[in-house]
């Protein structure tokens, strides 16, 4: 099952069917955009953490077992790809910041899972793959667009044709991930404490880079002077220079 915790700031988006390694089945993945809109609507939570429940795990992916019994039920079929596209676009177009946190194996769907995140942080244990070479499978071009833009395509290629799994280290050294820590609560802290209008025009303006966007018009123009007049430039301005006096 899929299910939120929210404490202060911050929201935990928790994997947890260990006893399936995490795997993702069809109603986990439909499960998924409805508890990020819960997280989001959530006033008071700033930065939404997606990890397990239990430590020493991630996501081993999508669950093949349902997925080798739906290959003759096309209905199913594309129930489960709907379901794990609008998944993996929730994750991206979140207006709150989010953290893959990963102490385990995140392999294939749950690899993907990190990719549609803002940040990844890993513990030294934790070990990344994509492997549907292995299986006969297709990863999904939202998916694989996402680990072309982190690592690039010839990382990318390495990595979906070997199937192979990587530790955090290289994951590191690639770009796969951001940090290796034992946890993810230093970060999400610190997001927490900077401004909310920041960090959405910041995840909107990323946004429009990776688009192909390189050049300011009327719409990035207005964003940063909107900063001004509409966000808490002033409060937090105030604040730096009673701590500086």
């Amino acid at each position: 099952m899929l299910r939120l915790e929210v404490e202060g700031a911050v929201a935990r988006l928790l994997i947890d069917r260990p006893e399936r390694h995490n795997a993702m089945n069809l109603a986990m993945w439909q499960a998924l955009p409805r508890l990020l809109a819960e997280a989001e609507g959530e006033g008071a939570v700033r930065v939404v953490v997606l990890t397990s429940a239990k430590g020493g795990l991630f996501c081993a992916g999508a669950d093949i077992p349902e997925m080798l019994a739906s290959r003759e039920d096309e209905a199913l079929r594309a129930a489960t790809q709907a379901a794990i596209n609008a998944a993996q676009a929730a994750l991206v177009a979140c207006a709150k910041p989010t953290i893959a946190f990963v102490d385990g194996d995140a392999v294939g769907g749950g690899c993907g899972l990190t990719l549609a995140c803002d940040i990844r942080v890993a513990t030294p244990h934790a070990r990344f793959g994509i492997t549907p070479a292995k299986l006969g499978l297709v990863y999904p071009l939202h998916d694989t667009a996402l680990l072309v833009d982190l690592v690039g395509a010839g990382q990318a290629r390495r990595l979906m044709f070997s199937g192979q799994l990587i530790g955090a280290e290289e994951a590191l050294r690639i770009g796969l991930i951001e940090e290796i820590a034992p946890s993810a609560h230093a970060l999400a802290a610190m997001l927490a404490a900077n401004s909310t209008f920041s960090i959405t025009a910041i995840k909107h303006t990323i946004a429009r880079v990776q688009a192909g966007q390189r050049q300011e018009d009327d719409a990035s123009l207005a964003l940063f002077a909107s900063a001004f007049t509409e966000g808490d430039f002033g409060q937090r301005a105030q604040a730096f220079l009673k701590r500086k006096g």
